[in-house]
């Protein structure tokens, strides 16, 4: 009994000396790597889906042309939606790491993310609906309802993209201001997006200058992930800002 009792009071004592012992593991690293990860994976994702289906309604007549292939535009609508579980899982890593310094800011970039996820998947929808459509494409009004529900994904892309661009660009003084990555990252981004945004209006008016606006912000979209994946966060202002001493 006492020889057992003394066992597990030294393996007990053996454990908290190995927790005491073991380093800390940094999460720093892991949650930069999974948030580079996923926002490579949503511009893959979502890119993908938007080609195929861009390449599907592009002609005047797309609801004959597409008949064979309503499979691959249905392909094209379900890579589109998957961007939706694409970025929530953003906001879920992103937004703690944001609040950290700013509430404020982690609260804009909530609110645009959930906003943009809204009118993507609206899109998606309609992309969605043309399938059933492109099996009587010479029924009445059918050309005219495809063609709305195409543009109705092309608005609530630009939409969503335009909301999208301004939470970032919150977010983007944010980590200029506190270096969580270096300053040249965070200009690009602060050039980028208000950029892509004026795009996105432009396009909204039947301007068609968004692609050329868009190139600075697609240069940070594949350059801040990538850097998240080799480099992260930068290790202090990843823990956030230090709490002033309490003064009695």
């Amino acid at each position: 009994m006492t020889t057992t009792t003394l066992t597990a009071g030294s393996t007990g004592a053996a454990r908290a000396t190995d927790a005491t012992a073991r380093p800390k593991r940094d999460p720093r690293m892991r949650q930069s790597r999974i948030l580079g990860a996923l926002f490579l994976a949503g511009f893959l994702v979502y890119g993908s889906g938007s080609s195929i289906v861009a390449s599907l309604l592009g002609g005047a007549d797309f609801l004959v042309t597409i008949g064979p292939l309503t499979s691959l535009l249905a392909l094209g609508a379900f890579l589109m939606l998957l961007n939706t579980a694409v970025d929530i899982a953003k906001a879920v890593i992103f937004v703690p790491i944001l609040e950290r310094h700013s509430r404020r800011t982690a609260l804009t970039y909530l609110s645009a993310i959930l906003v943009q996820v809204v009118f993507l998947s609206i899109g998606a929808l309609a992309v969605l609906m043309i399938v059933p459509l492109s099996t009587q494409p010479g029924a009445a009004g059918a050309t005219t309802v495809g063609t709305v529900l195409a543009e109705l994904n092309g608005m609530a892309y630009q939409i969503g993209q335009m909301t999208l661009g301004v939470g970032a660009t919150f977010v983007c003084v944010l980590l200029l201001r506190t270096g969580l990555v270096p300053a040249w990252l965070a200009w690009a981004g602060l050039i980028g997006y208000p950029l892509h945004v004026a795009g996105t209006v432009a396009e909204l008016f039947g301007v068609p200058i968004g692609l050329y606006l868009t190139m600075p912000g697609f240069f940070f979209e594949l350059a801040f992930p990538v850097w998240l994946l080799i480099k992260g966060f930068r290790a202090e202002p990843f823990h956030g800002p230090r709490m002033a001493p309490a003064t009695h």
